[in-house]
């Protein structure tokens, strides 16, 4: 079984290979262009929180929230695959 990680690191690729190590190459996922756009626009926002410090509550829901969106709709494509975010930044007051 393979397992990927949906991951909003500065340096990735917005999916990682959880047991082999390093990123995914999306163009070799498969995934269909609006799915790839959408992904690349979550780690856009996502390093624009970061260099923010994660310092607005709504936006660091909301990145939660498209991860957790995204690594739903990567399982529904990819059955034979467990999926899982990283990080979920859950904000904390």
């Amino acid at each position: 079984m393979r397992y990927l990680l949906v991951d909003g690191m500065l340096s990735g690729t917005g999916v990682r290979d959880a047991i082999g190590g390093g990123y995914v190459d999306l163009a070799e996922l498969g995934l269909l262009p609006n799915v790839v756009q959408l992904i690349t626009g979550w780690l856009a926002r996502y390093e624009t929180a970061h260099y923010r410090q994660f310092d607005e509550p709504q936006e660091v829901q909301a990145l939660d929230e498209i991860g957790l969106e995204l690594c739903d709709r990567l399982a529904r494509n990819f059955r034979e695959t467990r999926l899982d975010t990283f990080p979920l930044l859950v904000w904390k007051s």
